[in-house]
This record gives C-alpha cells, sequence and structure tokens, in this order.
C-alpha cells in the first residue's frame, strides 16, 4: 500500500529481568504494557502488527480489545530472538512504510511520532536516540570518551519496508545478528537518520523501571503527566 504505515510491535519476551512473567501483560496504571505501546501507536498507522509469546494470544487479543475496540491487529507468535520476531512481523504486513517500537517503552509521544514518520519518508531509515549526558570513560586506563558522537538508542525506529526486509534477509544469510533494526540497516552500509528522543522513552526492564513507569503515569515523573490508552494523541494522516 503506496504511503501507507505499519506499527510492527514486538512483545514476546519473557521477561526475566522484571521478574513478573512475560513483559507485554506487565501492568502500569492498570494498563499492560502492550496497551500502552499499541494505543500509542495507533492513530498513527495502518495496519498493526504485534508479536506475543507462544500461546498468549488469545490473553493478548482480550487485553488490547479492551482499549482498541476497533483495531485490526496482525498477531504473530514471536520467534526465538528479537530479531526473527521482528522478521516474522515484517512478513505479515503490506504497507510501504514500518515503524518499529518496544512494547516494554509504553510512553511514546505524538511530537516523536510526528518526527519520526517525516524522517523515514525524507531518508528511508530513522532511529530515535539520546544523546549521552554522563561522562564516559574507558575502563581499562580511564581515559575519557568522546560523547557527542554518541546516541544511547532508543525506538521507534522506522524504514522503508523492503529495505528492512533486504537488512533482515542479508542478516539470515550471514548468519549475522544485531541489537536492533538499524544496526542491520548499518551492516549494509547504508545511513540511518538520527531522531533525537528523550528520557521519557525509557525501557522498562528492571523492577526500578516500573517503579518509574508508574510514576510517570501518574505525572510525577519525567515528561510530565503521561497520555493514557485511548486517549487523543495529537492530528494524524491515518485516522
Amino acid at each position: 500500500m503506496r504511503d501507507s504505515v505499519a506499527a510492527l510491535l514486538p512483545a514476546a519476551g519473557s521477561g526475566e529481568r522484571l521478574g513478573r512473567g512475560p513483559k507485554a501483560f506487565v501492568e502500569v496504571a492498570g494498563r499492560p504494557l502492550l496497551v500502552w505501546a499499541a494505543a500509542a501507536m495507533d492513530p498513527w498507522v495502518d495496519e498493526l502488527a504485534i508479536a506475543v509469546p507462544p500461546g498468549a494470544r488469545p490473553r493478548a487479543a482480550a487485553a488490547l480489545a479492551r482499549w482498541l475496540p476497533d483495531r485490526t491487529v496482525h498477531w504473530v507468535e514471536g520467534g526465538r530472538s528479537r530479531q526473527e520476531t521482528v522478521a516474522r512481523l515484517l512478513a505479515s504486513v503490506t504497507s510501504e512504510w514500518v515503524v518499529v517500537h518496544d512494547a516494554a517503552r509504553p510512553f511514546l509521544d505524538a511530537d516523536t511520532m510526528r518526527a519520526v514518520l517525516a524522517a523515514v519518508r525524507a531518508h528511508g531509515a530513522c532511529s530515535v536516540g539520546v544523546s549521552v549526558a554522563d561522562s564516559l570513560v574507558r575502563i581499562v586506563d580511564g581515559a575519557p570518551v568522546d560523547r557527542t558522537a554518541l546516541r544511547a538508542v532508543q525506538t521507534p525506529q522506522a524504514f522503508r519496508r523492503s529495505l528492512l526486509q533486504r537488512a533482515h534477509a542479508e542478516a539470515e544469510r550471514a548468519e549475522a545478528a544485531a541489537t536492533d533494526d538499524a544496526g542491520l540497516v548499518w551492516r549494509l552500509g547504508l545511513p540511518v537518520a538520527w531522531v533525537e528522543g528523550g528520557a521519557h522513552l525509557f525501557k522498562v526492564t528492571t523492577p526500578a523501571d516500573l517503579r518509574l513507569a508508574e510514576a510517570v503515569a501518574a505525572g510525577a515523573g519525567p515528561g510530565g503527566a503521561a497520555a493514557r490508552p485511548g486517549d487523543a494523541q495529537g492530528g494524524s494522516p491515518h485516522r
């Protein structure tokens, strides 16, 4: 579909470090992380594809239907790795552009989505990242590391679908892995544009992160008051 957009949400993680079962179903302010992420993407996309752990589709579909009853979802069973999971999600959609977002980053905002969609249409590939604020040193000798050229990678990341399919296919052929999808595009020798992120796009990985997420959801943490699933996220060309 020309100029259409698909959201890919890999939500198949086991949540071992959090210790509360599959992370997609961990609740923040009474709503599963999966619902927070899907609701943030919903106004901006034509297609929504979600990967969940094996056997978890009925539970995930029921949770999502409560908050997004009119949204059709392409459900995918997660693979052995995040990379395999995203490849499966890619195969389930037909849109020209795809936006990959971690389901464990619940506080995606409208300004970031606008910037990501503009950047991917201009450059073909983009990633959200945040400048490194702390001083960095090499642990072997204490020598300082220039942080001005560094970014901490966040999501969403967005790509022309055909480009990301090529990147995944090349990685599979070479039996190569990357920590994120932008890394697979860089493997091809192609540029990835940067969109500035922020502290509010943190990933819920540990119990401390979950406590922070609860504070943000209550409007008490970084980023101020957070939009709740189903709230208006700003104007969208799609919905």
